[in-house]
């Protein structure tokens, strides 16, 4: 006897789904709060509230079910993501501001989920960064000797922010020291400074990257995502990083420091397999994939900003949809796409 589609596999629905992305970054807020700052904590409750506040607001201005589309856990997903992007001892409003931003702008008016052509949380990183530079680049310093309290006092602007608490990201200290050494000092001298680079790519934050892999791979084994982008976000990145690294070794980073640094362990897992705004055709996922780790690393190392995924995964969204139409698999039984 045969069915008439659609013919689905297995009951999937996007409350599981998303539950499912929430439970695959938990082992990196574990680590995230372990090493680096317990108040990752902080922004997460905040950014939660946020993005439910704005989701109920636009669901009610609209006139549709509060209830149902309040828990399919999209909103929450999109609000841990700006958190763990954003620097955990940034002001309550700015987390506030960017999550309320993405809710309301990049997803309700564009129609709400499934209809965003851009990444929500990305488009809050990419608006905050341009609109806060300064605060969008203070991040806790290594071996930050605050406690928790003390941390929230300072995300709620209860206590004086003091410019010792905050410095750059290892990418953009890297940079940074390069631009002022003026060919004096090379990439491998100042990766030898373990208390500002560890061992890898940033004192706690290569554990980190580590446990977004562990999560992607998770989300991989359970089917949720496909190898393709992330494969190919990974492979742009090691291509690009390999062979300006190979050419001019004390000019350019190590592959590995660039794999686990920055937001490219949860660009390559948790942004560029996002479903609405990507790729959804195999090839398309690859060319997609691809392209935006090669153009995250260029503007991360050649650029004015500290990283560049989320300027890379926006402007590969532009292009998503000409990408599906390009590699459309031929037709079931023919020859060609036609």
């Amino acid at each position: 006897m045969f069915a008439p589609a659609p013919f689905l596999l297995k009951n999937v629905s996007v409350s599981k789904v998303m539950t499912e992305v929430c439970l695959a970054l938990l082992p990196a807020i574990v680590v995230y709060s372990w090493l680096v700052t317990p108040a990752i904590l902080a922004q997460l409750v905040i950014a939660t509230l946020a993005a439910l506040l704005a989701e109920a607001a636009m669901l009610r201005v609209q006139g549709r079910p509060v209830g149902m589309f309040l828990t399919d856990g999209s909103a929450v997903v999109t609000a841990w993501l700006i958190a763990l992007t954003f620097p955990p001892l940034a002001p309550w409003w700015l987390v506030a501001t960017g999550t309320v931003f993405a809710i309301v702008v990049a997803k309700h008016l564009y129609g709400g989920l499934g209809q965003n052509p851009f990444n929500p949380a990305m488009v809050a990183f990419a608006a905050c960064i341009v609109s806060f530079p300064a605060l969008m680049s203070q991040w806790p310093t290594a071996g930050l000797q605050l406690g928790f309290g003390e941390q929230l006092q300072v995300i709620l602007g209860l206590a004086p922010r003091v410019d010792a608490l905050s410095g750059a990201t290892p990418l953009d200290a890297l940079k940074t020291a390069l631009k002022l050494s003026e060919d004096s000092v090379s990439v491998v001298q100042l990766l030898a400074n373990q208390e500002i680079y560890g061992n890898f790519a940033g004192r706690g934050w290569e554990w980190v990257a580590a446990a977004y892999l562990l999560g992607g791979l998770w989300l991989w084994q359970r089917k949720l995502i496909t190898w393709h982008a992330p494969f190919a976000f990974l492979a742009g990145f090691s291509i690009i990083s390999g062979a300006l690294w190979l050419y001019n070794p004390a000019q350019f980073a190590n592959p590995l420091f660039h794999l686990l640094s920055g937001g490219t362990m949860i660009g390559a897992f948790f942004i560029v397999t996002d479903p609405v705004s990507g790729c959804t055709t195999p090839r398309g996922k690859l060319i997609f994939g691809a392209s935006a780790g090669l153009l995250a690393y260029i503007i991360r190392v050649f650029g004015g900003y500290p990283d560049g995924v989320a300027f890379a995964v926006l402007l590969l969204n532009l292009c998503a949809p000409v990408i599906d139409l390009l590699t459309q698999p031929a037709i079931f039984g023919m020859k060609d796409k036609s």
